[in-house]
């Protein structure tokens, strides 16, 4: 038989069909649920079951057992058992995304792997939320999907890069671009922000080029009064991937009570930090996490690793925000 889903939030209902998936659904009926990679790989689409239950083929990845005994599902995997009423958790209003011309104003590279790109996107009044990403626009119509690594301020923006061999955009298009050269974008997009309303201490995980959205989400915050404290673990193979270490440690001027903890998975013997994965050394250095809000942003196995185990040290699943782009950029390079 058919159910009908209720979304708190906004009052909007439709009716899902036997077997039907929850996302599948909403957007064949106009319904506008979070969502990214639609495979349940990277966590957009969680939504909170108030009332009624769901089922799964199988469990999907970016769910942990924790965050489903809390209540919480994944739409894109999810199939209704019973009529539902769920909460789609902290709904903003952000600004819609567009297509816009962007303007290359310079590439730099940090790392044999990465590479700093900044754009100037041609728009009278650039609006983002920390922590959202872009579209480059593929002359195929494919697109790759980047996160904004600065706060918004004026046009210009900057973007992390990670070169992947064979990319059509990372590798072969990246090497070509020029200063002055122009590119077709897609602006803003994604639902992983800077949450303040939270009032909460701040543990910000990253790994890679991960650390971009966090970058943005901080950098909103220097200089800001209400700025709680903030800990960063940023994690990489060695010390030549940390290509904005010295920088960061610079922020402590500018950001409340900021410790910054780098994590190598292969350091060599002249390395005297921490070793080992970012969840790890947060696992050593917090007993108790329940007061605090944490943002992940990083590979799928650093994410679902760290959310099983931060989970387990009394972490709120309603203060755990993870950012999906990663995963799309597995499957589209």
């Amino acid at each position: 038989m058919s159910h009908r889903i209720s979304v708190r939030e906004t009052g909007a209902a439709f009716v899902a069909e036997p077997g039907e998936l929850l996302l599948e659904a909403a957007n064949r009926q106009g319904v506008r649920l979070p969502h990214e990679c639609t495979f349940g790989a990277c966590g957009t689409c969680r939504i909170k079951l108030l009332q009624g239950r769901v089922d799964y083929e199988e469990m999907p990845p970016a769910l942990s057992e924790e965050e489903a005994n809390a209540g919480y599902a994944l739409a894109c995997q999810a199939r209704p058992c019973s009529d539902l009423v769920v909460s789609v958790q902290r709904a903003k209003v952000v600004p819609a995304p567009e297509r816009r011309q962007a303007v290359v104003r310079s590439l730099r590279e940090w790392t044999a792997q990465v590479v700093n790109l900044e754009l100037e996107i041609e728009a009278d009044d650039l609006q983002y939320q920390p922590g959202q990403y872009m579209n480059v626009l593929l002359e195929d119509g494919a697109h790759r999907s980047f996160s904004m690594a600065s706060a918004p301020s004026g046009r210009r923006v900057d973007f992390h890069v990670r070169r992947i061999p064979g990319g059509r955009f990372t590798d072969a298009s990246l090497r070509n671009l020029a200063a002055g050269d122009r590119l077709q974008v897609e602006i803003p997009l994604g639902d992983f922000r800077y949450h303040a309303e939270d009032y909460r201490p701040l543990v910000m995980v990253a790994t890679g080029t991960g650390l971009a959205p966090i970058k943005s989400m901080l950098e909103s915050l220097m200089d800001d009064p209400d700025c709680p404290p903030v800990s960063l673990y940023w994690g990489a193979r060695t010390a030549a991937d940390l290509y904005l270490a010295d920088e960061i440690r610079s922020w402590g001027e500018r950001l409340y009570e900021f410790d910054f903890v780098p994590v190598l998975s292969r350091a060599d013997a002249a390395w005297s930090g921490r070793r080992g994965h970012v969840q790890d050394a947060i696992a050593a250095d917090f007993d108790d996490l329940s007061e605090h809000a944490l943002y992940m942003c990083g590979s799928p196995a650093m994410i679902a690793e760290a959310k099983a185990r931060l989970l387990q040290l009394g972490a709120s699943a309603d203060h755990l925000y993870v950012d999906g782009f990663t995963f799309q950029h597995a499957l589209a390079v």
